[in-house]
């Protein structure tokens, strides 16, 4: 085992993913168990065993999934030391469009089960006096949705004000809490939910003239675990290729 990982216990979610996958993967190889979540129990067995880490299917939005999911990972694995709030479903739909259900959804996965598995996380890792916790945001929250939809922009920006309300609780724990605001990784939600001609007006706006490779998005994931990134805690960490300052 090498990296400063060290054998401890990081849960990503939404791991059968693009940016998911390429997380889970950078940590196993930074010293890691990695409990790999989704709810494609399917696609995600596989991927978990090729980079030597674990694989729960559970649905992060339901409370009770969430839970029982969590208790497995720890009963299986130890403690969770590092909890990646990855999971997220894409709506384009702006607000008229939108139905209730389809709020509902997208803000019960995004938002809420980011919530059900910080708050199942915490009290062990303010027992432990240590512990980091990384939500995945969104541009979206920043732009208004430049492409997305309305539930998904409010979701993107709940869960920033999440990050912010659990950095500020759990800093004298030795806790972090931060966020990352990506914007157009390479991911089925630019390569396949976007269309060309919006593919290429989008990339006349990015500064860089690309888009972000999801190893980009792992390895913000992995500056927020290190330990000399302790002394950082309810921050926003812009990966948007200049499109976007603040």
């Amino acid at each position: 085992m090498s990296g400063f990982g060290d054998g401890r216990v990081a849960l990503v979610t939404g791991a059968a993913g693009t940016m998911g996958y390429a997380t889970a993967a950078m940590l196993a190889s930074e010293g890691f168990q990695v409990a790999l979540a989704d709810i494609d129990q399917a696609r995600l067995e596989p991927l978990a065993r090729a980079i030597n880490g674990r694989a729960f299917a559970f649905d992060v939005s339901d409370p009770t999934a969430a839970e029982a999911g969590f208790k497995a990972v720890e009963q299986a694995l130890g403690p969770v030391t590092a909890l990646v709030n990855n999971a997220g479903i894409l709506s384009n739909s702006k607000a008229a469009e939108t139905t209730p259900a389809e709020w509902r959804k997208v803000l019960a996965v995004n938002l809420d089960g980011a919530f059900y598995l910080s708050r199942l996380a915490l009290p062990g890792m303010k027992q432990r006096r240590f512990g980091r916790i990384v939500n995945t945001c969104s541009l979206a929250m920043k732009s208004g949705g430049l492409t997305a939809g309305t539930a998904y922009t409010a979701s993107k920006g709940a869960l920033q004000a999440l990050t912010f309300s659990l950095a500020r609780e759990t800093a004298s724990f030795g806790i972090t809490v931060n966020g990352i605001a990506p914007a157009y990784v390479k991911t089925p939600m630019v390569t396949e939910q976007l269309t060309e001609e919006q593919r290429q007006a989008l990339l006349k706006q990015i500064p860089v003239g690309r888009f972000c490779e999801p190893e980009e998005f792992a390895h913000c994931v992995r500056f927020f675990l290190t330990p000399l990134s302790g002394f950082i805690t309810g921050e926003i960490l812009d990966l948007n290729g200049g499109l976007h300052f603040d």
